[in-house]
């Protein structure tokens, strides 16, 4: 073992001198510093992770990957034959024409706006299926003679139903007037879904596409819009690339991307900055070390003067405080990230931080963990350590051993 290393740790673990216990509580709240910084930072590291998986998660499971539509305010014509097309392209894994258009949703004497669309029977590209709360995911005929259809928690609040109820869908096209009567249809609500997300459980009712069709007096092989769901997440941009390069004016192409931009902006901008500020705390606890490598080297001054007559330069004083900084650095680390790992754990497995679901869509606080944070983390730690732990090591390294010897004589 170097000797250098071998005083450091010595240094780092006596406890002997009856003047060493306020310079053991100096090290006790450095090693706390830095295990607070560091577990600090993973936890919110991990949070971040969670938080924005959670909600791309709700966004795709809501939404159809890339969606194909019209400039014009007509439909697309030969919506079959596009749909074939667009199966053919590679990445695409499947395609499906819906029907979809502003209409109003009546139960009783309760009404609200809604969006209306209109999928095949069994169901449409995206995964709402998931989240049904309540009922089934049905879009056939009931019992009673009337098709399904499954609606959002907060628009079923709103109209105060519940599953097994009956509703009144209306189709808008312009202004109603007597000659511009609004086509209406009863359905049974088989099903209500909550993604969490107010402004998707708000606005949508799904049914089948055929009775959208009669709503909106669209007839077959036409349809307002072509879902497209990707095999590979990572592919959505190119594979809309792709489509935008081989369909013509007037059809465009939107990812689920552009479609939710200021969602997806939003999880970007608290992955960004809720890690940047946290980090302060380990920059506070890392520059702290200034002062506690300042104290040992004031406490060990006798012994600087006693290594220097017995041969030791200037380089191995620096180099035992430099060490010694980094035993303290080490050890407010690895208690950081035991930390870091308990509570991503503890709250993975019982989730004891809960969360108000209307603000931030989800109701527990979700943990992620990314092995690269913890690489991250311990070099950054290390190098800020090592930075705190240079200046106070150098002025060790400046004594003169003559007069730290003969220093009150």
């Amino acid at each position: 073992m170097r000797f250098e290393w071998f005083l450091a740790s010595r240094y780092f673990r006596d406890k002997r001198r009856a003047s060493s216990s306020f310079l053991s509580f100096i090290k006790i709240m450095a090693v706390a510093g830095i295990a607070i910084g560091a577990g600090g930072l993973l936890i919110a590291f991990s949070i971040v992770h969670g938080f924005k998986s959670v909600i791309q998660e709700k966004i795709m499971g809501y939404g159809a990957h890339i969606t194909v539509s019209t400039y014009q305010e007509g439909p697309i014509q030969q919506a079959d034959t596009l749909t074939s097309f667009i199966e053919s392209r590679p990445g695409v894994k499947r395609a499906q024409p819906v029907i979809y258009g502003q209409g109003m949703i009546q139960s009783r004497d309760l009404a609200d706006g809604t969006f209306i669309k209109g999928v095949d029977q069994e169901g449409d590209l995206t995964d709402i299926r998931r989240y049904i709360n309540s009922g089934e995911y049905n879009l056939g005929m009931s019992e009673g003679g009337r098709p399904g259809v499954v609606i959002g928690s907060r628009l079923a609040r709103n109209l105060d139903v519940d599953v097994g109820r009956t509703v009144t869908l209306y189709a808008i096209d312009g202004v109603p007037s007597p000659v511009n009567m609004p086509k209406l249809r009863q359905f049974h609500v088989t099903g209500i879904y909550a993604t969490g997300i107010d402004q998707f459980d708000d606005i949508l009712v799904l049914m089948d596409r055929e009775h959208a069709r009669y709503l909106f007096q669209v007839d077959p092989p036409m349809a307002t819009q072509i879902e497209i769901s990707v095999a590979q997440l990572e592919d959505i941009e190119s594979v809309a690339a792709d489509l935008s390069d081989q369909l013509a004016f007037p059809l465009n192409t939107q990812t689920i991307y552009q479609t939710y931009s200021s969602m997806f902006a939003w999880i970007n901008l608290q992955e960004q900055t809720i890690p940047f500020v946290i980090a302060v705390m380990i920059i506070v606890a890392a520059f702290n070390l200034i002062g506690t490598i300042l104290m040992m080297v004031l406490e060990r001054t006798r012994d600087i003067g006693m290594l220097k007559t017995m041969g030791a330069t200037n380089k191995h004083i620096r180099r035992i405080f430099l060490t010694e900084g980094m035993i303290v650095a080490a050890a407010g680390l690895i208690i950081g990230i035991l930390l870091s790992v308990l509570f991503n754990v503890v709250q993975g497995t019982w989730e004891v931080i809960p969360l108000p679901e209307e603000s931030y869509y989800m109701d527990s606080a979700p943990v992620e963990p990314h092995w690269l944070d913890f690489v991250i983390v311990t070099v950054a730690t290390f190098l800020l350590a090592a930075l705190a732990s240079w200046l106070p090591a150098r002025v060790a390294s400046k004594m003169d051993p003559v007069r730290i010897l003969t220093f009150g004589r």
